[in-house]
C-alpha cells in the first residue's frame, strides 16, 4: 500500500482564505439554522396539537435514516463540482421544497394537516423532511471547504469553530421554534423560515470562493454514488477505516442519551423547565468549539479524540446517578462541550490524511454510518427502557441498585445511562492499545496537507 502523500500536498491555502471560511461558515450556519428551525418547529407542533409521541418519534428516526441512506450521494457530488455550487444547489433545492410544503399547508389547512388518520401529515412532514435532508449537502460541503481554505495547521481551529456554530444553532433554533410555534404559529413559522433561507441564498450567491478546476480523480468519471471510490480512499489512509468505525461507536452511545435525555430532564423539570435548561446545557457547544478554536487539539488529534471520548463515557456513567436536576444539568453541559472535539479531531484527520478531491465522499462515507448509528440505538433502547428497565428499577431492581443510582422515578433510566457510558469509555480505552491507532497516528504526523483546489489550473473563481 503506498502511504506517500500526493504531489502537490504542500500547496498554502489562499490569501485570505481563512475570512473567506469564515463568511461561508456563518452562511452554512444560517441555513442550517433556517432548516432545523422548520424541522424543530414541526416536531413542537405536531406533539402540541396532537400529544403523539410516535409521531415526533418517527419522524426525528426518519430524518437520520434519510441522512444516513443519502450521505454517500452528497459526498460524491461534494468531489464532482465546485463547493460553492454545490451550495447554492442544495439551498436553492431546499428553498422549493418548503415553498411547495408551505403552499400545501395552506391550501389542505392546519386543521386537516393535524389529523394523523389522514395522510396530509405524512405528506406534509416527509415533503420537509425531503428539504432537511438536502440541505445537510451542505454540511459535508463545508468539511471540504477547511482544507481549501484555511491553512493545514489551523484545521483543528476551523473545525472548532463549526463546532462553536453548531452549538449556537442548537441553542438559537431549540428556543426560536418553541416560541414561534408557541405564539405564531407553523404558518407564519413556515413563512419566517422561508425568508430567512432565501436571504442565506442571496449571501451565499454574492460570496467569492478562490476555488479553481476540480481536481478528478485517476480513472475518468466518478459515478453519482461513489461507494466503491469512498472505500478505497478511507482504505487508503491506514487506520482511517478503524476511526470512522469508532466514532460510529461513540454514536450508539449518542443514540441511547438522544432516546432518554429529553423523558429524564421532562420528569425532573417539566416540559418548559427542561426546554429552558437544554438551552443552558447547550451552551457547552459553543464553549467547546470556542477552546478548540482558540487552542486547537494539539499535536495527536487521534489521542484528544480517544481522551475526550473517554470522558463523555464517564460523564454518561454518572450524570444520572442521583435524581439531582444540578448533577444532570452540569453533566449536560460537559458531555456537550466534549462533543465538538471528537467531531473536530475526525475532521482534521480526514482532512490531512484523505486527498482533497476525495474527501467529499469519505465524508459522505462516515457520516452514513454515524448518522445511522444513534436512530438505530434509539430505536432499539427505547422499547427496552419502557417494557423492561424502567419497570424492574421501580420494583426489586431499585432497592438491588440503590447502593450505586440512590432512590427515585428514574433510576431505570439512569441504570441505561450508567451502562452505555461505561462501553463508550471502555471502547475509547481500549483503542488506543489497538495498532489501528498506532498505524493513523504515524500516518498524520507524516503526511502533509491534502492537495486543495489552488493546486490546479487557473478558472473562474466562481463558476459553477
Amino acid at each position: 500500500m503506498d502511504d506517500s502523500p500526493a504531489p502537490g500536498a504542500t500547496v498554502a491555502a489562499p490569501p485570505h482564505g481563512m475570512r473567506t471560511f469564515v463568511h461561508v461558515l456563518v452562511n452554512t450556519a444560517v441555513a442550517n439554522i433556517t432548516t432545523s428551525f422548520l424541522w424543530f418547529g414541526l416536531t413542537f407542533w405536531i406533539y402540541a396539537e396532537t400529544r403523539n409521541v410516535i409521531a415526533t418519534g418517527v419522524i426525528g428516526g426518519a430524518y437520520m435514516l434519510f441522512i444516513a441512506l443519502f450521505s454517500m450521494l452528497f459526498g460524491t457530488l461534494v468531489d464532482r463540482y465546485r463547493k460553492k455550487a454545490v451550495m447554492l444547489w442544495a439551498t436553492a433545492a431546499a428553498l422549493v421544497v418548503f415553498c411547495l410544503d408551505t403552499a400545501f399547508f395552506f391550501w389542505i389547512g392546519e386543521e386537516r394537516i393535524v389529523d394523523l388518520t389522514m395522510p396530509w401529515f405524512w405528506i406534509f412532514a416527509v415533503v420537509m423532511l425531503a428539504g432537511a435532508v438536502v440541505e445537510q449537502l451542505r454540511s459535508i460541503a463545508l468539511s471540504t471547504t477547511v482544507t481549501l481554505l484555511v491553512p493545514d495547521e489551523r484545521h483543528a481551529n476551523a473545525n472548532g469553530l463549526v463546532g462553536t456554530v453548531q452549538g449556537v444553532s442548537m441553542l438559537v433554533t431549540s428556543v426560536l421554534s418553541g416560541l414561534s410555534v408557541g405564539f405564531l404559529g407553523m404558518g407564519w413559522t413556515l413563512v419566517i423560515g422561508l425568508a430567512a433561507m432565501l436571504l442565506a441564498m442571496l449571501h451565499l450567491s454574492a460570496l467569492r470562493i478562490p476555488e479553481r478546476e476540480i481536481a478528478h480523480v485517476e480513472g475518468g468519471t466518478t459515478k453519482w454514488v461513489d461507494i466503491r471510490g469512498g472505500w478505497l480512499a478511507v482504505l487508503a489512509a491506514p487506520g482511517l477505516l478503524a476511526l470512522v468505525l469508532f466514532s460510529t461507536i461513540n454514536n450508539f452511545a449518542g443514540g441511547v442519551y438522544m432516546a432518554l435525555m429529553d423523558p429524564y430532564g421532562i420528569d425532573l423539570f417539566g416540559v418548559q423547565g427542561w426546554g429552558i435548561w437544554f438551552a443552558v446545557a447547550s451552551t457547552g457547544f459553543i464553549a467547546g468549539g470556542a477552546l478548540i478554536a482558540a487552542t486547537g487539539l494539539g499535536r495527536r488529534p487521534i489521542r484528544t479524540m480517544l481522551v475526550v471520548a473517554a470522558l463523555i463515557g464517564v460523564i454518561g456513567a454518572v450524570f444520572a446517578a442521583r435524581e439531582w436536576g444540578w448533577l444532570f444539568i452540569a453533566g449536560c453541559w460537559v458531555y456537550m462541550a466534549c462533543v465538538p472535539a471528537v467531531e473536530a479531531a475526525e475532521q482534521t484527520v480526514i482532512q490531512r490524511v484523505v486527498p482533497y478531491e476525495k474527501q467529499g465522499r469519505v465524508f459522505g462515507f462516515a457520516m452514513t454510518f454515524e448518522a445511522a448509528a444513534a436512530p438505530v440505538t434509539a430505536l432499539l433502547i427505547a422499547p427496552i427502557a419502557q417494557a423492561w428497565v424502567i419497570p424492574y428499577m421501580r420494583g426489586e431492581g431499585e432497592a438491588q441498585w440503590a447502593w450505586l443510582l440512590g432512590e427515585g422515578e428514574n433510576r431505570g433510566i439512569a441504570l441505561i445511562f450508567v451502562f452505555a457510558g461505561l462501553l463508550c469509555a471502555l471502547v475509547a480505552l481500549a483503542a488506543f492499545l489497538t495498532p489501528q491507532y498506532r498505524r493513523l497516528s504515524a500516518q498524520y504526523e507524516k503526511t502533509p496537507p491534502a492537495p486543495a483546489a489552488a493546486d490546479t489550473a487557473p478558472a473562474s473563481a466562481d463558476a459553477p
